[in-house]
């Protein structure tokens, strides 16, 4: 019969278990050890040496622990669970030989295949981890694994499947992370808050290396007030040290304030190896403080000038304590800054950091660009590239397997560094081969990729169907918790559900040359941090041409968006007065990026790539395009390969698809579809209409409202009769048709992300397999969008091309509006 001390301690294993720390605690105490047997008596103390070192007391939990050891007459089980405990306390001290030592004692001790051995495997997984032996963790936790499946204990099974993706997220395979985390999270969550918090941290971390940094820093937040609330300081402030490092990408000042929080409560728990990481968090931040933004600008000197002595003592802090990935950052990172300062004569040359074998690939990347700006600061603008391309080479080789557009745009943060040393490198070369080649890089990372579309997902339809549901009950909808998961479960499944089939070449300028004619040239827009610049192309040669005015285009951006969209709701003569206004603005952008470079290419069509800083020009609207037939493609090379099948030849039937309120949606589209005949039309269309139509015609307009989320491009949608068919319908049909027309407000609107990558509802289309999408990226006139398209769709069914069809209707028309073919429109 079990005594009354056994049954509490019981309770008190099965409290902290559950993240219940003080409450095991208190529980714990009220066992009288005056006369206990000796096997009790070790597990009360080991367990309340456990619980302390959660708790934030490390000496009285490594006391309690040894105190557990040296009572006699204990069994070879009991010794193990408390040398395990001591080994735990070490690995949370950052004490990992220690740690390792003790744990492989304690396993060696129990029977191989017992739970309790697989317990102790799962911690010696953490301090492999940490010592980033991953092989031998992952060996670890797979042994423990299916000890736990064997003996039926699924919450177990869960926590390790965790772990296991959390190592494959430090061996690169961000895909399988996420896969496995989000496989034991509706398990090993539900245990407590704390476990919850314990996986939401580490899938912060997966998320920041998605790219998915706020999200990541809302998780992060979210845990550290859990442990703070459950008492656990080491917890909390491994939390934050996670914090200050997602904060590093866009606030350094926050990030710098963060890792000193980090830094003090380590060094309240009088973990010295633990407070070295937030250290180096600290001098990162130091220096990258008013580093790079989201939007792509330059890394400037920071705020506090660091000596080189402080980075090399905090750096060898960090190897010191086994943390050698970390400490190739520090130096690297201040390598970097060294190597972008004007140094005085006569100074030390930037020293070359050492980069371990077991590095990160963030790290990789970083030394690859330490070498690219070092050389360019010598003048060695070619040695620049180089190693600004072996390093972006690196990068895509580990994209290469995302076929979802939304991982692969929101990883491109990761490359923004290198790509901008490479750019900037490019641009100083001013040799025109060679700047188209990085504007290439930079253009169509994204568009390389031939998704392969999964299996129809039931689950996958559900969750989408709900949040249609739910962002029907009105304008607070996001304020929804259900809202958030969904969209997570949604966004995650289709990180991983959607894989690469293929990839499409870069192409060469020569080979650009060869697509074009007389009649036909390309403007290739160049953004290389500080300046841009234009690549001007014709079948007869290519031309640079610096940009001087882009300070003036940087500071008339702003307003353009609100200008463009009073001038489609006012009219009345406030309304003339508001296009007077716009029509200046567009003069002057035309005159500052366009005039000159169009008269150049002296051409009838225009082929325009653009960088994201330029994703809201309404490019059509410029005085300097206006008469010409113009296409915006994602990329050079993507143009070049799609044209291959003329859109015009491709274009055959047509479907219309109206949604609810749209003022002349009903008229517009009984317009267009007359121009064809036999046009299907569904009059009052469900998402399920629009998806059945996408999958049987080759040109699809929709009419209806439409919403850009900035945050989560992929949820941007169009509004039909029972809610929003959603970027991530588009990413999942298993087919599209070669046009796609948008008569929507924001359906050619875009978000920019890292630099150059800019995603929206027309690029999302692009990627699902359409050639080309007539959108419009600002609110456009009901009565122009009916006159207008109607038009485009007579010379459609003439068999025009989509861009030459809708410059023909401005033309008739007269209406110059915001519509713009994204693109192989020509």
């Amino acid at each position: 019969m079990q005594s009354t001390g056994d049954a509490l301690h019981a309770d008190a294993v099965r409290l902290s278990n559950d993240g219940r720390y003080a409450d095991a605690q208190e529980v714990l105490l009220r066992i009288d050890l005056t006369d206990a047997e000796p096997n009790l008596r070790s597990r009360v103390l080991g367990t309340l040496g456990y619980v302390a070192a959660r708790l934030g007391e490390p000496e009285r939990a490594d006391i309690l622990c040894r105190d557990a050891l040296e009572c006699e007459g204990i069994d070879p089980a009991t010794y193990a669970l408390a040398a395990g405990q001591l080994g735990s306390i070490a690995e949370q001290r950052g004490r990992f030989d220690e740690a390792d030592a003790w744990l492989t004692r304690a396993i060696d001790v129990l029977d191989a295949d017992s739970p309790e051995a697989a317990n102790l495997l799962v911690n010696r997984c953490l301090v492999r981890i940490h010592r980033r032996a991953l092989p031998e963790a992952r060996a670890d936790v797979r042994t423990a694994a299916a000890i736990f499946r064997a003996a039926g204990l699924a919450v177990d099974a869960a926590q390790a499947l965790h772990n296991e993706g959390y190592i494959s997220l430090l061996e690169g395979d961000l895909v399988g992370a996420l896969r496995d985390m989000a496989r034991a999270r509706p398990v090993a969550g539900a245990v407590s808050p704390v476990a919850a918090a314990v996986g939401d941290a580490d899938r912060a971390e997966a998320l920041r290396e998605a790219g998915s940094v706020r999200e990541a820093e809302e998780l992060l937040r979210s845990a550290a007030e859990i442990f703070a609330a459950e008492g656990m300081p080491q917890a909390r402030a491994e939390t934050e040290l996670q914090l200050a490092k997602s904060l590093l990408v866009h606030d350094a000042d926050e990030a710098r304030r963060v890792a000193a929080d980090a830094a003090d409560r380590f060094r309240a728990l009088d973990n010295a190896a633990w407070a070295a990481r937030a250290d180096g968090i600290r001098v990162l931040a130091d220096l990258r403080s008013g580093a790079v933004t989201e939007s792509g600008g330059r890394v400037s000197a920071p705020d506090r000038v660091l000596e080189e002595s402080d980075v090399d003592a905090v750096a060898a802090e960090l190897h010191r304590h086994g943390f050698r990935s970390d400490a190739a950052s520090v130096r690297l990172s201040f390598d970097l800054w060294r190597a972008r300062q004007r140094m005085p004569e006569g100074a030390r040359p930037v020293r070359a950091a050492r980069v371990p074998p077991t590095a990160s690939l963030d790290v990789r990347l970083l030394a690859h660009e330490v070498r690219a700006v070092r050389s360019a600061a010598r003048g060695e603008l070619g040695r620049a590239r180089r190693h600004a391309a072996e390093g972006l080479a690196e990068l895509e080789s580990w994209r290469a397997g995302f076929g979802s557009i939304d991982l692969h745009t929101s990883t491109a943060m990761h490359g923004t560094g290198l790509l901008g040393a490479g750019l900037d490198a490019a641009v100083r070369s001013e040799r025109p081969d060679v700047v188209f080649e990085w504007s290439e890089r930079a253009r169509h990372a994204a568009a390389q990729v031939v998704p392969l579309r999964p299996p129809p997902d039931p689950a996958l339809a559900r969750d989408l169907a709900e949040l249609r549901m739910l962002r029907s009950e009105g304008p607070e909808w996001q304020a929804d918790p259900r809202v958030r998961a969904l969209q997570e479960r949604v966004r995650e499944r289709q990180w991983v559900d959607v894989a690469a089939s293929s990839a499409r070449a870069r192409v060469s300028v020569e080979e650009v040359q060869a697509a074009l004619d007389h009649e036909t040239a390309m403007l290739s827009y160049v953004f290389s941090g500080d300046r841009l610049s234009v690549l001007v192309l014709t079948e007869a040669g290519v031309q640079l041409r610096p940009m001087p005015g882009w300070d003036e285009v940087r500071r008339m951006l702003p307003g353009l968006r609100s200008d463009l969209d009073m001038a489609a709701s006012i009219r009345g003569s406030m309304g003339e007065v508001v296009r007077r206004s716009l029509d200046a603005r567009l003069a002057r952008l035309s005159a500052l990026l366009a005039d000159d470079a169009v008269a150049a290419a002296g051409t009838r069509r225009i082929v325009l790539t653009a960088p994201g800083v330029l994703s809201g020009i309404p490019w059509t609207m410029l005085p300097a395009f206006r008469g010409r037939v113009t296409t915006l493609a994602v990329s050079a090379s993507r143009w070049v390969a799609d044209r291959g099948v003329h859109p015009a030849a491709a274009v055959v039937r047509a479907g219309f698809a109206v949604g609810p309120r749209t003022r002349r949606g009903a008229e517009e589209v009984a317009v267009g579809a007359a121009a064809w005949g036999d046009a299907r039309v569904e009059a009052a269309a469900s998402v399920g209409d629009a998806i059945e139509l996408a999958g049987d015609v080759d040109a699809l307009h929709i009419a209806a409202h439409g919403r850009h989320a900035a945050d989560n491009p992929l949820f941007s949608g169009l509004e039909l009769g029972d809610g929003t068919l959603f970027g991530y319908d588009v990413d999942l049909m298993p087919r599209v048709p070669s046009l796609v027309v948008l008569s929507a407000c924001e359906g050619g609107r875009s978000a920019v992300r890292w630099g150059e990558e800019a995603i929206g509802m027309s690029r999302v289309w692009l990627h699902a397999g359409a050639r080309s999408v007539i959108a419009a990226p600002v609110i456009v006139a009901d009565d122009d969008a009916c006159e207008l398209l109607g038009a485009v769709h007579v010379a459609l069914a003439e068999r025009q091309a989509p861009a030459e069809a809708l410059a023909a209707a401005s033309a008739r028309t007269g209406i110059v509006a915001p519509f713009q073919v994204h693109g192989a429109g020509f």
